[in-house]
């Protein structure tokens, strides 16, 4: 981690290799992620058209399922507005099928509006929660102006913070935030949209205070937090040991990497993976310019990611 100013400090440790034993299945599965059949259903066809308004003023032409699939399109294959508008087009005009063509200011003004149903979690049981956020750019220079010529405008960004399923691989609850602020702060509004019992709430140190600890303790009692404390912190003074408590002392006791093994806290990188995912597959910027369309272009962004994730899962062991 040569970015880190601790880098010559920490433990060195070689990647593990890996093999993928279900590599046909995913293999396919990869494949249908840039099927238009996935994203283009019969169910978007047959719900295209909006229901009639029994109240006054013009009537809606498009349901919030067309809107879905619009924007869902421009996501998954990475277009603008206008492109979407023309692949739409193309779509039912090979499809045969009468159905009218959203524009792009229609698309850009829904998205505002538009909802997205649930994500249904596929793994019953108490759920698995590990929490981390990252940095989504709004504007700015790109990465080759910036090395060329330097840059003498501030970049803005906004902060994504994710909550991840870590048996399934689902992403089940997402915020948007300024930059600046604290990734402790949502915690409260990412348990707010878990669906179920949480059993294991984890995290990196930023989410070491009391706030986040009395936030999980409200709405699951019975959870396990995992999360490092600080360096230096030491146990409190209360009567009864905290899960705070417990994790700086078996960290005296077994030192850093040890409590890492012990706690699972390992697991933490799957986030961490997801995090990646979403660059790489979604991208690293936000496109739109209101903060009520950011906000969904997040939620359809899960959306897209956990159907991916439903389409196919590699499952690979560890190999020597």
């Amino acid at each position: 981690m040569p970015h880190k100013a601790n880098a010559a400090c920490r433990h060195h440790i070689p990647r593990a290799k890996r093999r993928v034993t279900n590599w046909a299945e995913y293999d396919a599965a990869l494949r249908q992620r840039g099927s238009l059949t996935v994203w283009f259903s019969e169910e978007a066809i047959a719900g295209w058209k909006a229901s009639p308004r029994t109240t006054r003023g013009g009537q809606p032409l498009f349901s919030n399922m067309a809107i879905q699939t619009g924007l869902i399109l421009r996501t998954v294959f990475g277009l603008a507005l206008r492109q979407t508008e023309g692949l739409i087009g193309s779509i039912i005009h090979l499809l045969g099928i009468q159905l009218a063509v959203p524009d792009h200011s229609t698309l850009g003004r829904r998205a505002q509006t538009v909802t997205l149903p649930k994500w249904t979690r596929r793994h019953a049981g108490p759920l698995q929660l590990i929490v981390d956020s990252t940095g989504l750019k709004l504007n700015g220079p790109g990465e080759w102006l910036v090395e060329k010529h330097g840059t003498t405008k501030r970049r803005s960004w906004h902060k994504l913070h994710i909550g991840l399923d870590a048996v399934s691989g689902e992403i089940v609850a997402s915020t948007l935030t300024g930059r600046d602020i604290d990734d402790g702060s949502q915690v409260t509004a990412l348990l707010d949209q878990v669906d179920g019992s949480v059993g294991v709430f984890m995290g990196d140190g930023a989410y070491d205070s009391a706030d986040v600890y009395a936030a999980v303790e409200e709405r699951h009692p019975d959870a396990l937090v995992i999360v490092p404390p600080r360096a230096g912190a030491v146990a409190s003074s209360q009567t009864s040991p905290t899960q705070r408590d417990g994790h700086i002392r078996n960290i005296a006791a077994r030192g850093r990497r040890g409590w890492q093994a012990a706690s699972g806290y390992n697991r933490r990188a799957l986030v961490e993976a997801q995090i990646g995912r979403y660059k790489r597959v979604i991208g690293n910027a936000l496109r739109s310019h209101t903060e009520e369309a950011r906000r969904a272009e997040v939620a359809i962004a899960d959306h897209v990611l956990n159907r991916m994730n439903d389409l196919g899962r590699p499952k690979s062991v560890r190999v020597s």
